[in-house]
């Protein structure tokens, strides 16, 4: 990858009419660690947040040992990347054909399911494996509810009585017992980890079997934008989510039990973004070549708003409105499809025109996994970039508004006060 300072300096000098990833491994370092820090179990990276390889030997490289996969992509491209590091097989639906590649070929030995025919398959497999069930864990994953931007509750996960079923059949099959839940992405409630805690820890009490693992899945959630129009909550702190969530795992009588997390988005948000041109500007709507088929998927939805800041093209010497006054743009994306919208503005100096770049930073988490190459359209060009998003103060002709844990930073026009 070239190399640049900010992602300011990469559009002047790329000059790019096509989109460019700004990779951050020094932000993706710092944010790995931070969590790491805080967590006191054991943390097993989501690798569908990101699978990139890049991002994969960088998350290993900065402390991580256990990695949370759906599927045989996923066991190779963390085999190639961490080839000591620990997986955690945790889709609670697989076929028959990846739980034996699992089991024989990458030696994982935790996995996650949710109903008796699951369990059918893995006990199965592993007596024609003539594999010991006692070194393997088996995780039931429980059904929760809970308050996050993307809700993962509709899928997966068992009740109460089929969970406690499911925990007997394991325990009476001789293999280890533990249970799991995922309450969301980018959780917006920190009760919603208390509340599935007590869900768990009420099956495990009906049941009477042994548990040696709790594992808490995702959700932990990452800093993004706000939009100035509307008061939004701030993004809960990690830490002191951590905190809380250990204090309920003592109060529900989990404390002598494993404990295990897969966060992903929080990880890795912060650690790319990607440079945008602006195609055309007509009247307050801009269309720009990349979309919600290509980086911005989580801005189609609604539920996030990703921090932008506007890089006037130099070139263009005479321009229409006020580079001081921030107006609300309506974003169109570059396909050619009446779909490709985004859902929220960007908030932009009102003499943003065509030609101009854009910097749309936090992008790290499902950017590069959800993009496709719907119309031929493909981002795909990477370059590294020494500073953070934020960071980027000097000179400053654009806007973004972005969230810190705690408290939002506002960073503004030139001229301006923060």
């Amino acid at each position: 990858m070239r190399k640049f300072e900010t992602g300011r300096e990469a559009a002047l000098k790329l000059r790019p009419d096509e989109p460019v990833y700004c990779f951050r491994p020094t932000v993706l370092t710092r944010d790995v660690q931070t969590f790491l820090a805080a967590f006191p179990g054991k943390t097993a990276y989501a690798v569908k947040t990101n699978g990139e390889p890049f991002v994969l030997k960088t998350v290993a490289a900065a402390g991580v040992t256990a990695f949370d996969v759906a599927s045989r992509a996923e066991f190779e491209a963390v085999r190639a990347v961490a080839p000591a590091a620990e997986q955690l097989y945790m889709h609670p639906v697989k076929a028959v054909s990846d739980i034996r590649l699992a089991l024989e070929r990458y030696g994982i030995r935790t996995l996650a399911l949710d109903h008796p025919d699951e369990f059918e398959k893995i006990r199965m497999m592993v007596q024609a494996l003539d594999l010991d069930p006692g070194e393997i864990l088996l995780a039931v994953r429980l059904a929760t509810k809970g308050h996050a931007a993307y809700e993962l509750s509709k899928k997966f996960g068992a009740a109460p009585g089929e969970a406690v079923d499911l925990l007997q059949r394991i325990d009476r099959h001789g293999f280890r017992a533990g249970l799991c839940f995922h309450v969301g992405s980018q959780v917006e409630d920190i009760a919603t980890y208390e509340q599935a805690l007590g869900l768990a820890a009420g099956v495990r009490d009906a049941s009477k079997v042994p548990i040696v693992s709790i594992d808490v899945g995702g959700g932990f959630p990452a800093p993004y934008g706000r939009d100035p129009r509307t008061p939004e909550k701030a993004v809960p702190d990690p830490g002191r989510l951590i905190a809380d969530i250990v204090t309920d795992l003592d109060r529900y009588g989990f404390s002598g039990v494993d404990f295990v997390a897969e966060p992903g988005r929080v990880m890795v948000a912060r650690c790319l973004s990607v440079i945008v041109r602006v195609l055309l500007r007509d009247g307050k709507r801009i269309y720009i070549n990349d979309g919600i088929w290509g980086s911005l998927s989580d801005s189609w939805t609604g539920k996030i708003t990703l921090p932008a800041r506007l890089i006037p093209d130099p070139a263009r010497r005479r321009r229409n409105g006020d580079p001081t006054r921030l107006d609300d743009f309506r974003v169109c994306g570059v396909t050619c499809d009446s779909v490709d919208i985004l859902s929220r503005p960007f908030w932009l100096p009102s003499s943003v025109d065509t030609g101009d770049f854009i910097e749309i930073g936090h992008i790290g988490a499902y950017s590069l996994s959800l993009r496709t190459r719907f119309n031929g359209f493909y981002p795909d060009t990477f370059v590294e970039v020494a500073h953070a998003f934020e960071d980027d103060r000097d000179g400053l002709e654009g806007f973004a508004t972005v969230e810190t844990w705690g408290e939002p930073v506002t960073e503004a026009v030139a001229g301006e006060d923060a």
